[in-house]
């Protein structure tokens, strides 16, 4: 995998670096990952990353510890932000070097839409799996 990674939106307001990108993508499932864009979440994660055009950015608070964010210029969804750990995940679309990556795992897929089946041998998690696993870390959903 490259040391990093360029990716943008739609309009080009919003710029993302991409530092020491994984090699796998994390596809979620859940509900409001296919009522935010359509379909599923494609997550990309690094170990870290740098933003242009922050201010073209507008973050919605989607649950007490997720948050998502898109570009208010062009609707681009940016990334998903767990809140206990401000972590991100960046959307997977946004990177054309990410075309040929691999999918990790999905998760929530208790919740996918049957269109949305996808194929390949993977690990697929429902959503008490990952929020087990979560508190198992330590992190509180209450």
């Amino acid at each position: 995998m490259s040391e990093s990674m360029h990716g943008h939106c739609l309009c080009g307001a919003v710029q993302i670096e991409l530092v020491a990108p994984k090699d796998e993508i994390e596809i979620c499932q859940c509900a409001m990952c296919r009522r935010w864009g359509g379909a599923f979440y494609p997550a990309l994660a690094g170990e870290s990353f740098s933003i242009t055009g922050e201010e073209s950015i507008t973050a919605y608070a989607s649950s007490d510890w997720g948050e998502r964010a898109f570009c208010s210029t062009c609707g681009t969804n940016i990334w998903w932000r767990f809140k206990p750990t401000g972590n991100r995940s960046f959307s997977a679309g946004l990177f054309d070097d990410a075309t040929g990556l691999a999918i990790e795992k999905e998760i929530f897929v208790d919740e996918g839409a049957e269109w949305c089946s996808l194929e390949g041998e993977h690990p697929r998690q429902t959503g008490a799996e990952v929020i087990a696993e979560a508190k198992a870390a330590g992190f509180s959903f209450d």
